[in-house]
């Protein structure tokens, strides 16, 4: 197939987007496997005491930095061997996750499969996201960033159900096991059978803007070469572009969020009295309130931009977090949950929409690797900063105000250094722009 005759759009491609939307499900439920599970596991199978907060955050950290890593190193392989190759080795080091927990005589294997998880992640997930937006328009970048988030995150929830079930029925390591495999298997003959390479799709949409400037130039950063080298890449994403720098900053904190429901959460539920399922389904709110509310909050974002959703989620997420130290009942810590995931939904898919605004075909791969490169750091860096808190204070509650804050500072940091990043919403203005 030819460039010319490559079209862009979900509805053009609607066959690779669902396929993309099925891989992306698998990926959450590879994560999501051990969301409820494996931290309820800690003192019961692998005799963490209780209030053990670091080591408790350990296989977090271990996953945050790994998986960090690899998204760089996914988004400059995939402009290089392509998406699907990428993809594909992402499932094959997924493989012996399952028996690694299953067989895990203590903790240090824990925190070994995470590692794997981490690499399996970074691969993955960074390569359905980018062969997406190869495919789609600039115009449904929302609504594409809303629909693959959606996908992954609905994953996520219903495998930190389904796993709580599964171990109650099988026990939690032959539970896993089962369940694990099942998903890895499935992802791999996917991806060999039905996945396409979408790297042309990016190498089109580069040549047709040399060939035709867009009617709403984006506001691409100015003065760097049409294939920049990592470390150009690296140095606009982190500190050189402002606006690139906030957004990295809010991605890398809004995973203390996730970190804190993953490593803390479901312990902290454990001290509380809730049981296996109960949490499961606390967990569950959180994940299924983030995945399902991306539907709407995505395409919002391609109506009223990507700033204020990007700004108001920040502070709406840490406002959940705050509310589940502030009550106590299944009731309560589910609505907090879903107060926090409405957040994390507003701006999730609409931080990385804002990467892809304003980054050129030729090196948004990069870019956005680079992007979840930071973010996903934060889920090292958050687990490691609440575990501390944790644990200098003697009480998982102080975990909690230490994310809160730093959701808080976060995104008033985003609404003084960004800007409104939509190209029909703020184009570029070839006199003005100082971008």
């Amino acid at each position: 197939m030819t460039s010319d005759t490559l079209r862009h759009g979900l509805r053009e491609n609607s066959g690779q987007v669902v396929h993309q939307l099925i891989q992306v499900m698998l990926v959450g439920f590879a994560i999501g496997m051990t969301r409820t599970v494996v931290p309820a596991m800690a003192e019961s199978e692998f005799g963490l005491e209780r209030g053990s907060f670091l080591l408790l955050a350990s296989f977090v950290v271990a996953f945050g930095a790994v998986k960090a890593v690899m998204n760089f190193v996914a988004g400059r392989w995939s402009e290089r061997i392509g998406r699907k190759r990428v993809l594909l080795w992402g499932w094959v080091v997924a493989l012996p996750i399952p028996v690694i927990i299953w067989w895990a005589p203590d903790w240090s294997w824990i925190v070994a499969a995470t590692v794997l998880l981490g690499v399996n992640q970074g691969l993955c997930w960074s390569m359905t996201q980018t062969a997406k937006l190869d495919i789609t328009r600039a115009e449904e970048r929302g609504l594409t960033m809303g629909l693959n988030e959606f996908s992954g995150y609905v994953g996520v929830a219903l495998a930190g159900i389904l796993t709580a079930y599964a171990a109650e029925w099988l026990g939690a390591r032959t539970g896993l096991l089962v369940f694990g495999m099942a998903v890895t298997l499935i992802a791999l003959v996917l991806t060999v059978v039905w996945v396409k390479d979408t790297l042309p799709w990016a190498k089109a949409e580069s040549a047709a803007h040399k060939a035709t400037p867009p009617k709403n130039p984006p506001r691409y950063p100015q003065g760097v070469p049409e294939h920049p080298t990592t470390s150009e890449v690296f140095a606009l994403m982190s500190w050189r572009d402002k606006r690139l720098f906030a957004i990295s900053q809010a991605g890398l904190v809004e995973k203390f969020v996730d970190a804190l429901v993953w490593a803390l959460f479901p312990a902290f539920l454990v001290t509380q009295g809730a049981s296996l399922t109960e949490i499961g389904w606390i967990v569950g709110v959180y994940g299924f309130v983030w995945g399902g509310s991306q539907l709407f909050t995505g395409r919002l974002s391609d109506h009223v931009g990507r700033f204020w959703p990007n700004v108001l989620g920040m502070w709406i997420s840490g406002a959940g977090v705050a509310m589940v130290i502030m009550g106590a009942g299944t009731l309560w810590w589910s609505i907090s949950a879903g107060v926090a995931g409405f957040g994390m939904a507003l701006l999730y898919p609409n931080l990385s929409a804002a990467v892809a605004d304003i980054t050129p075909p030729a090196w948004r791969g990069s870019a956005i690797g680079i992007y979840r490169f930071w973010r996903d750091l934060g889920y090292a860096i958050g687990a490691l900063g609440l575990g501390l808190a944790a644990s200098l204070t003697g009480a998982a509650e102080a975990a909690f105000w230490f994310v809160a804050i730093s959701m808080f500072i976060s995104g008033a940091l985003l609404f003084w250094l960004s800007e409104e990043t939509h190209p029909r919403l703020n184009p570029a203005n070839p006199e003005t722009s100082d971008a």
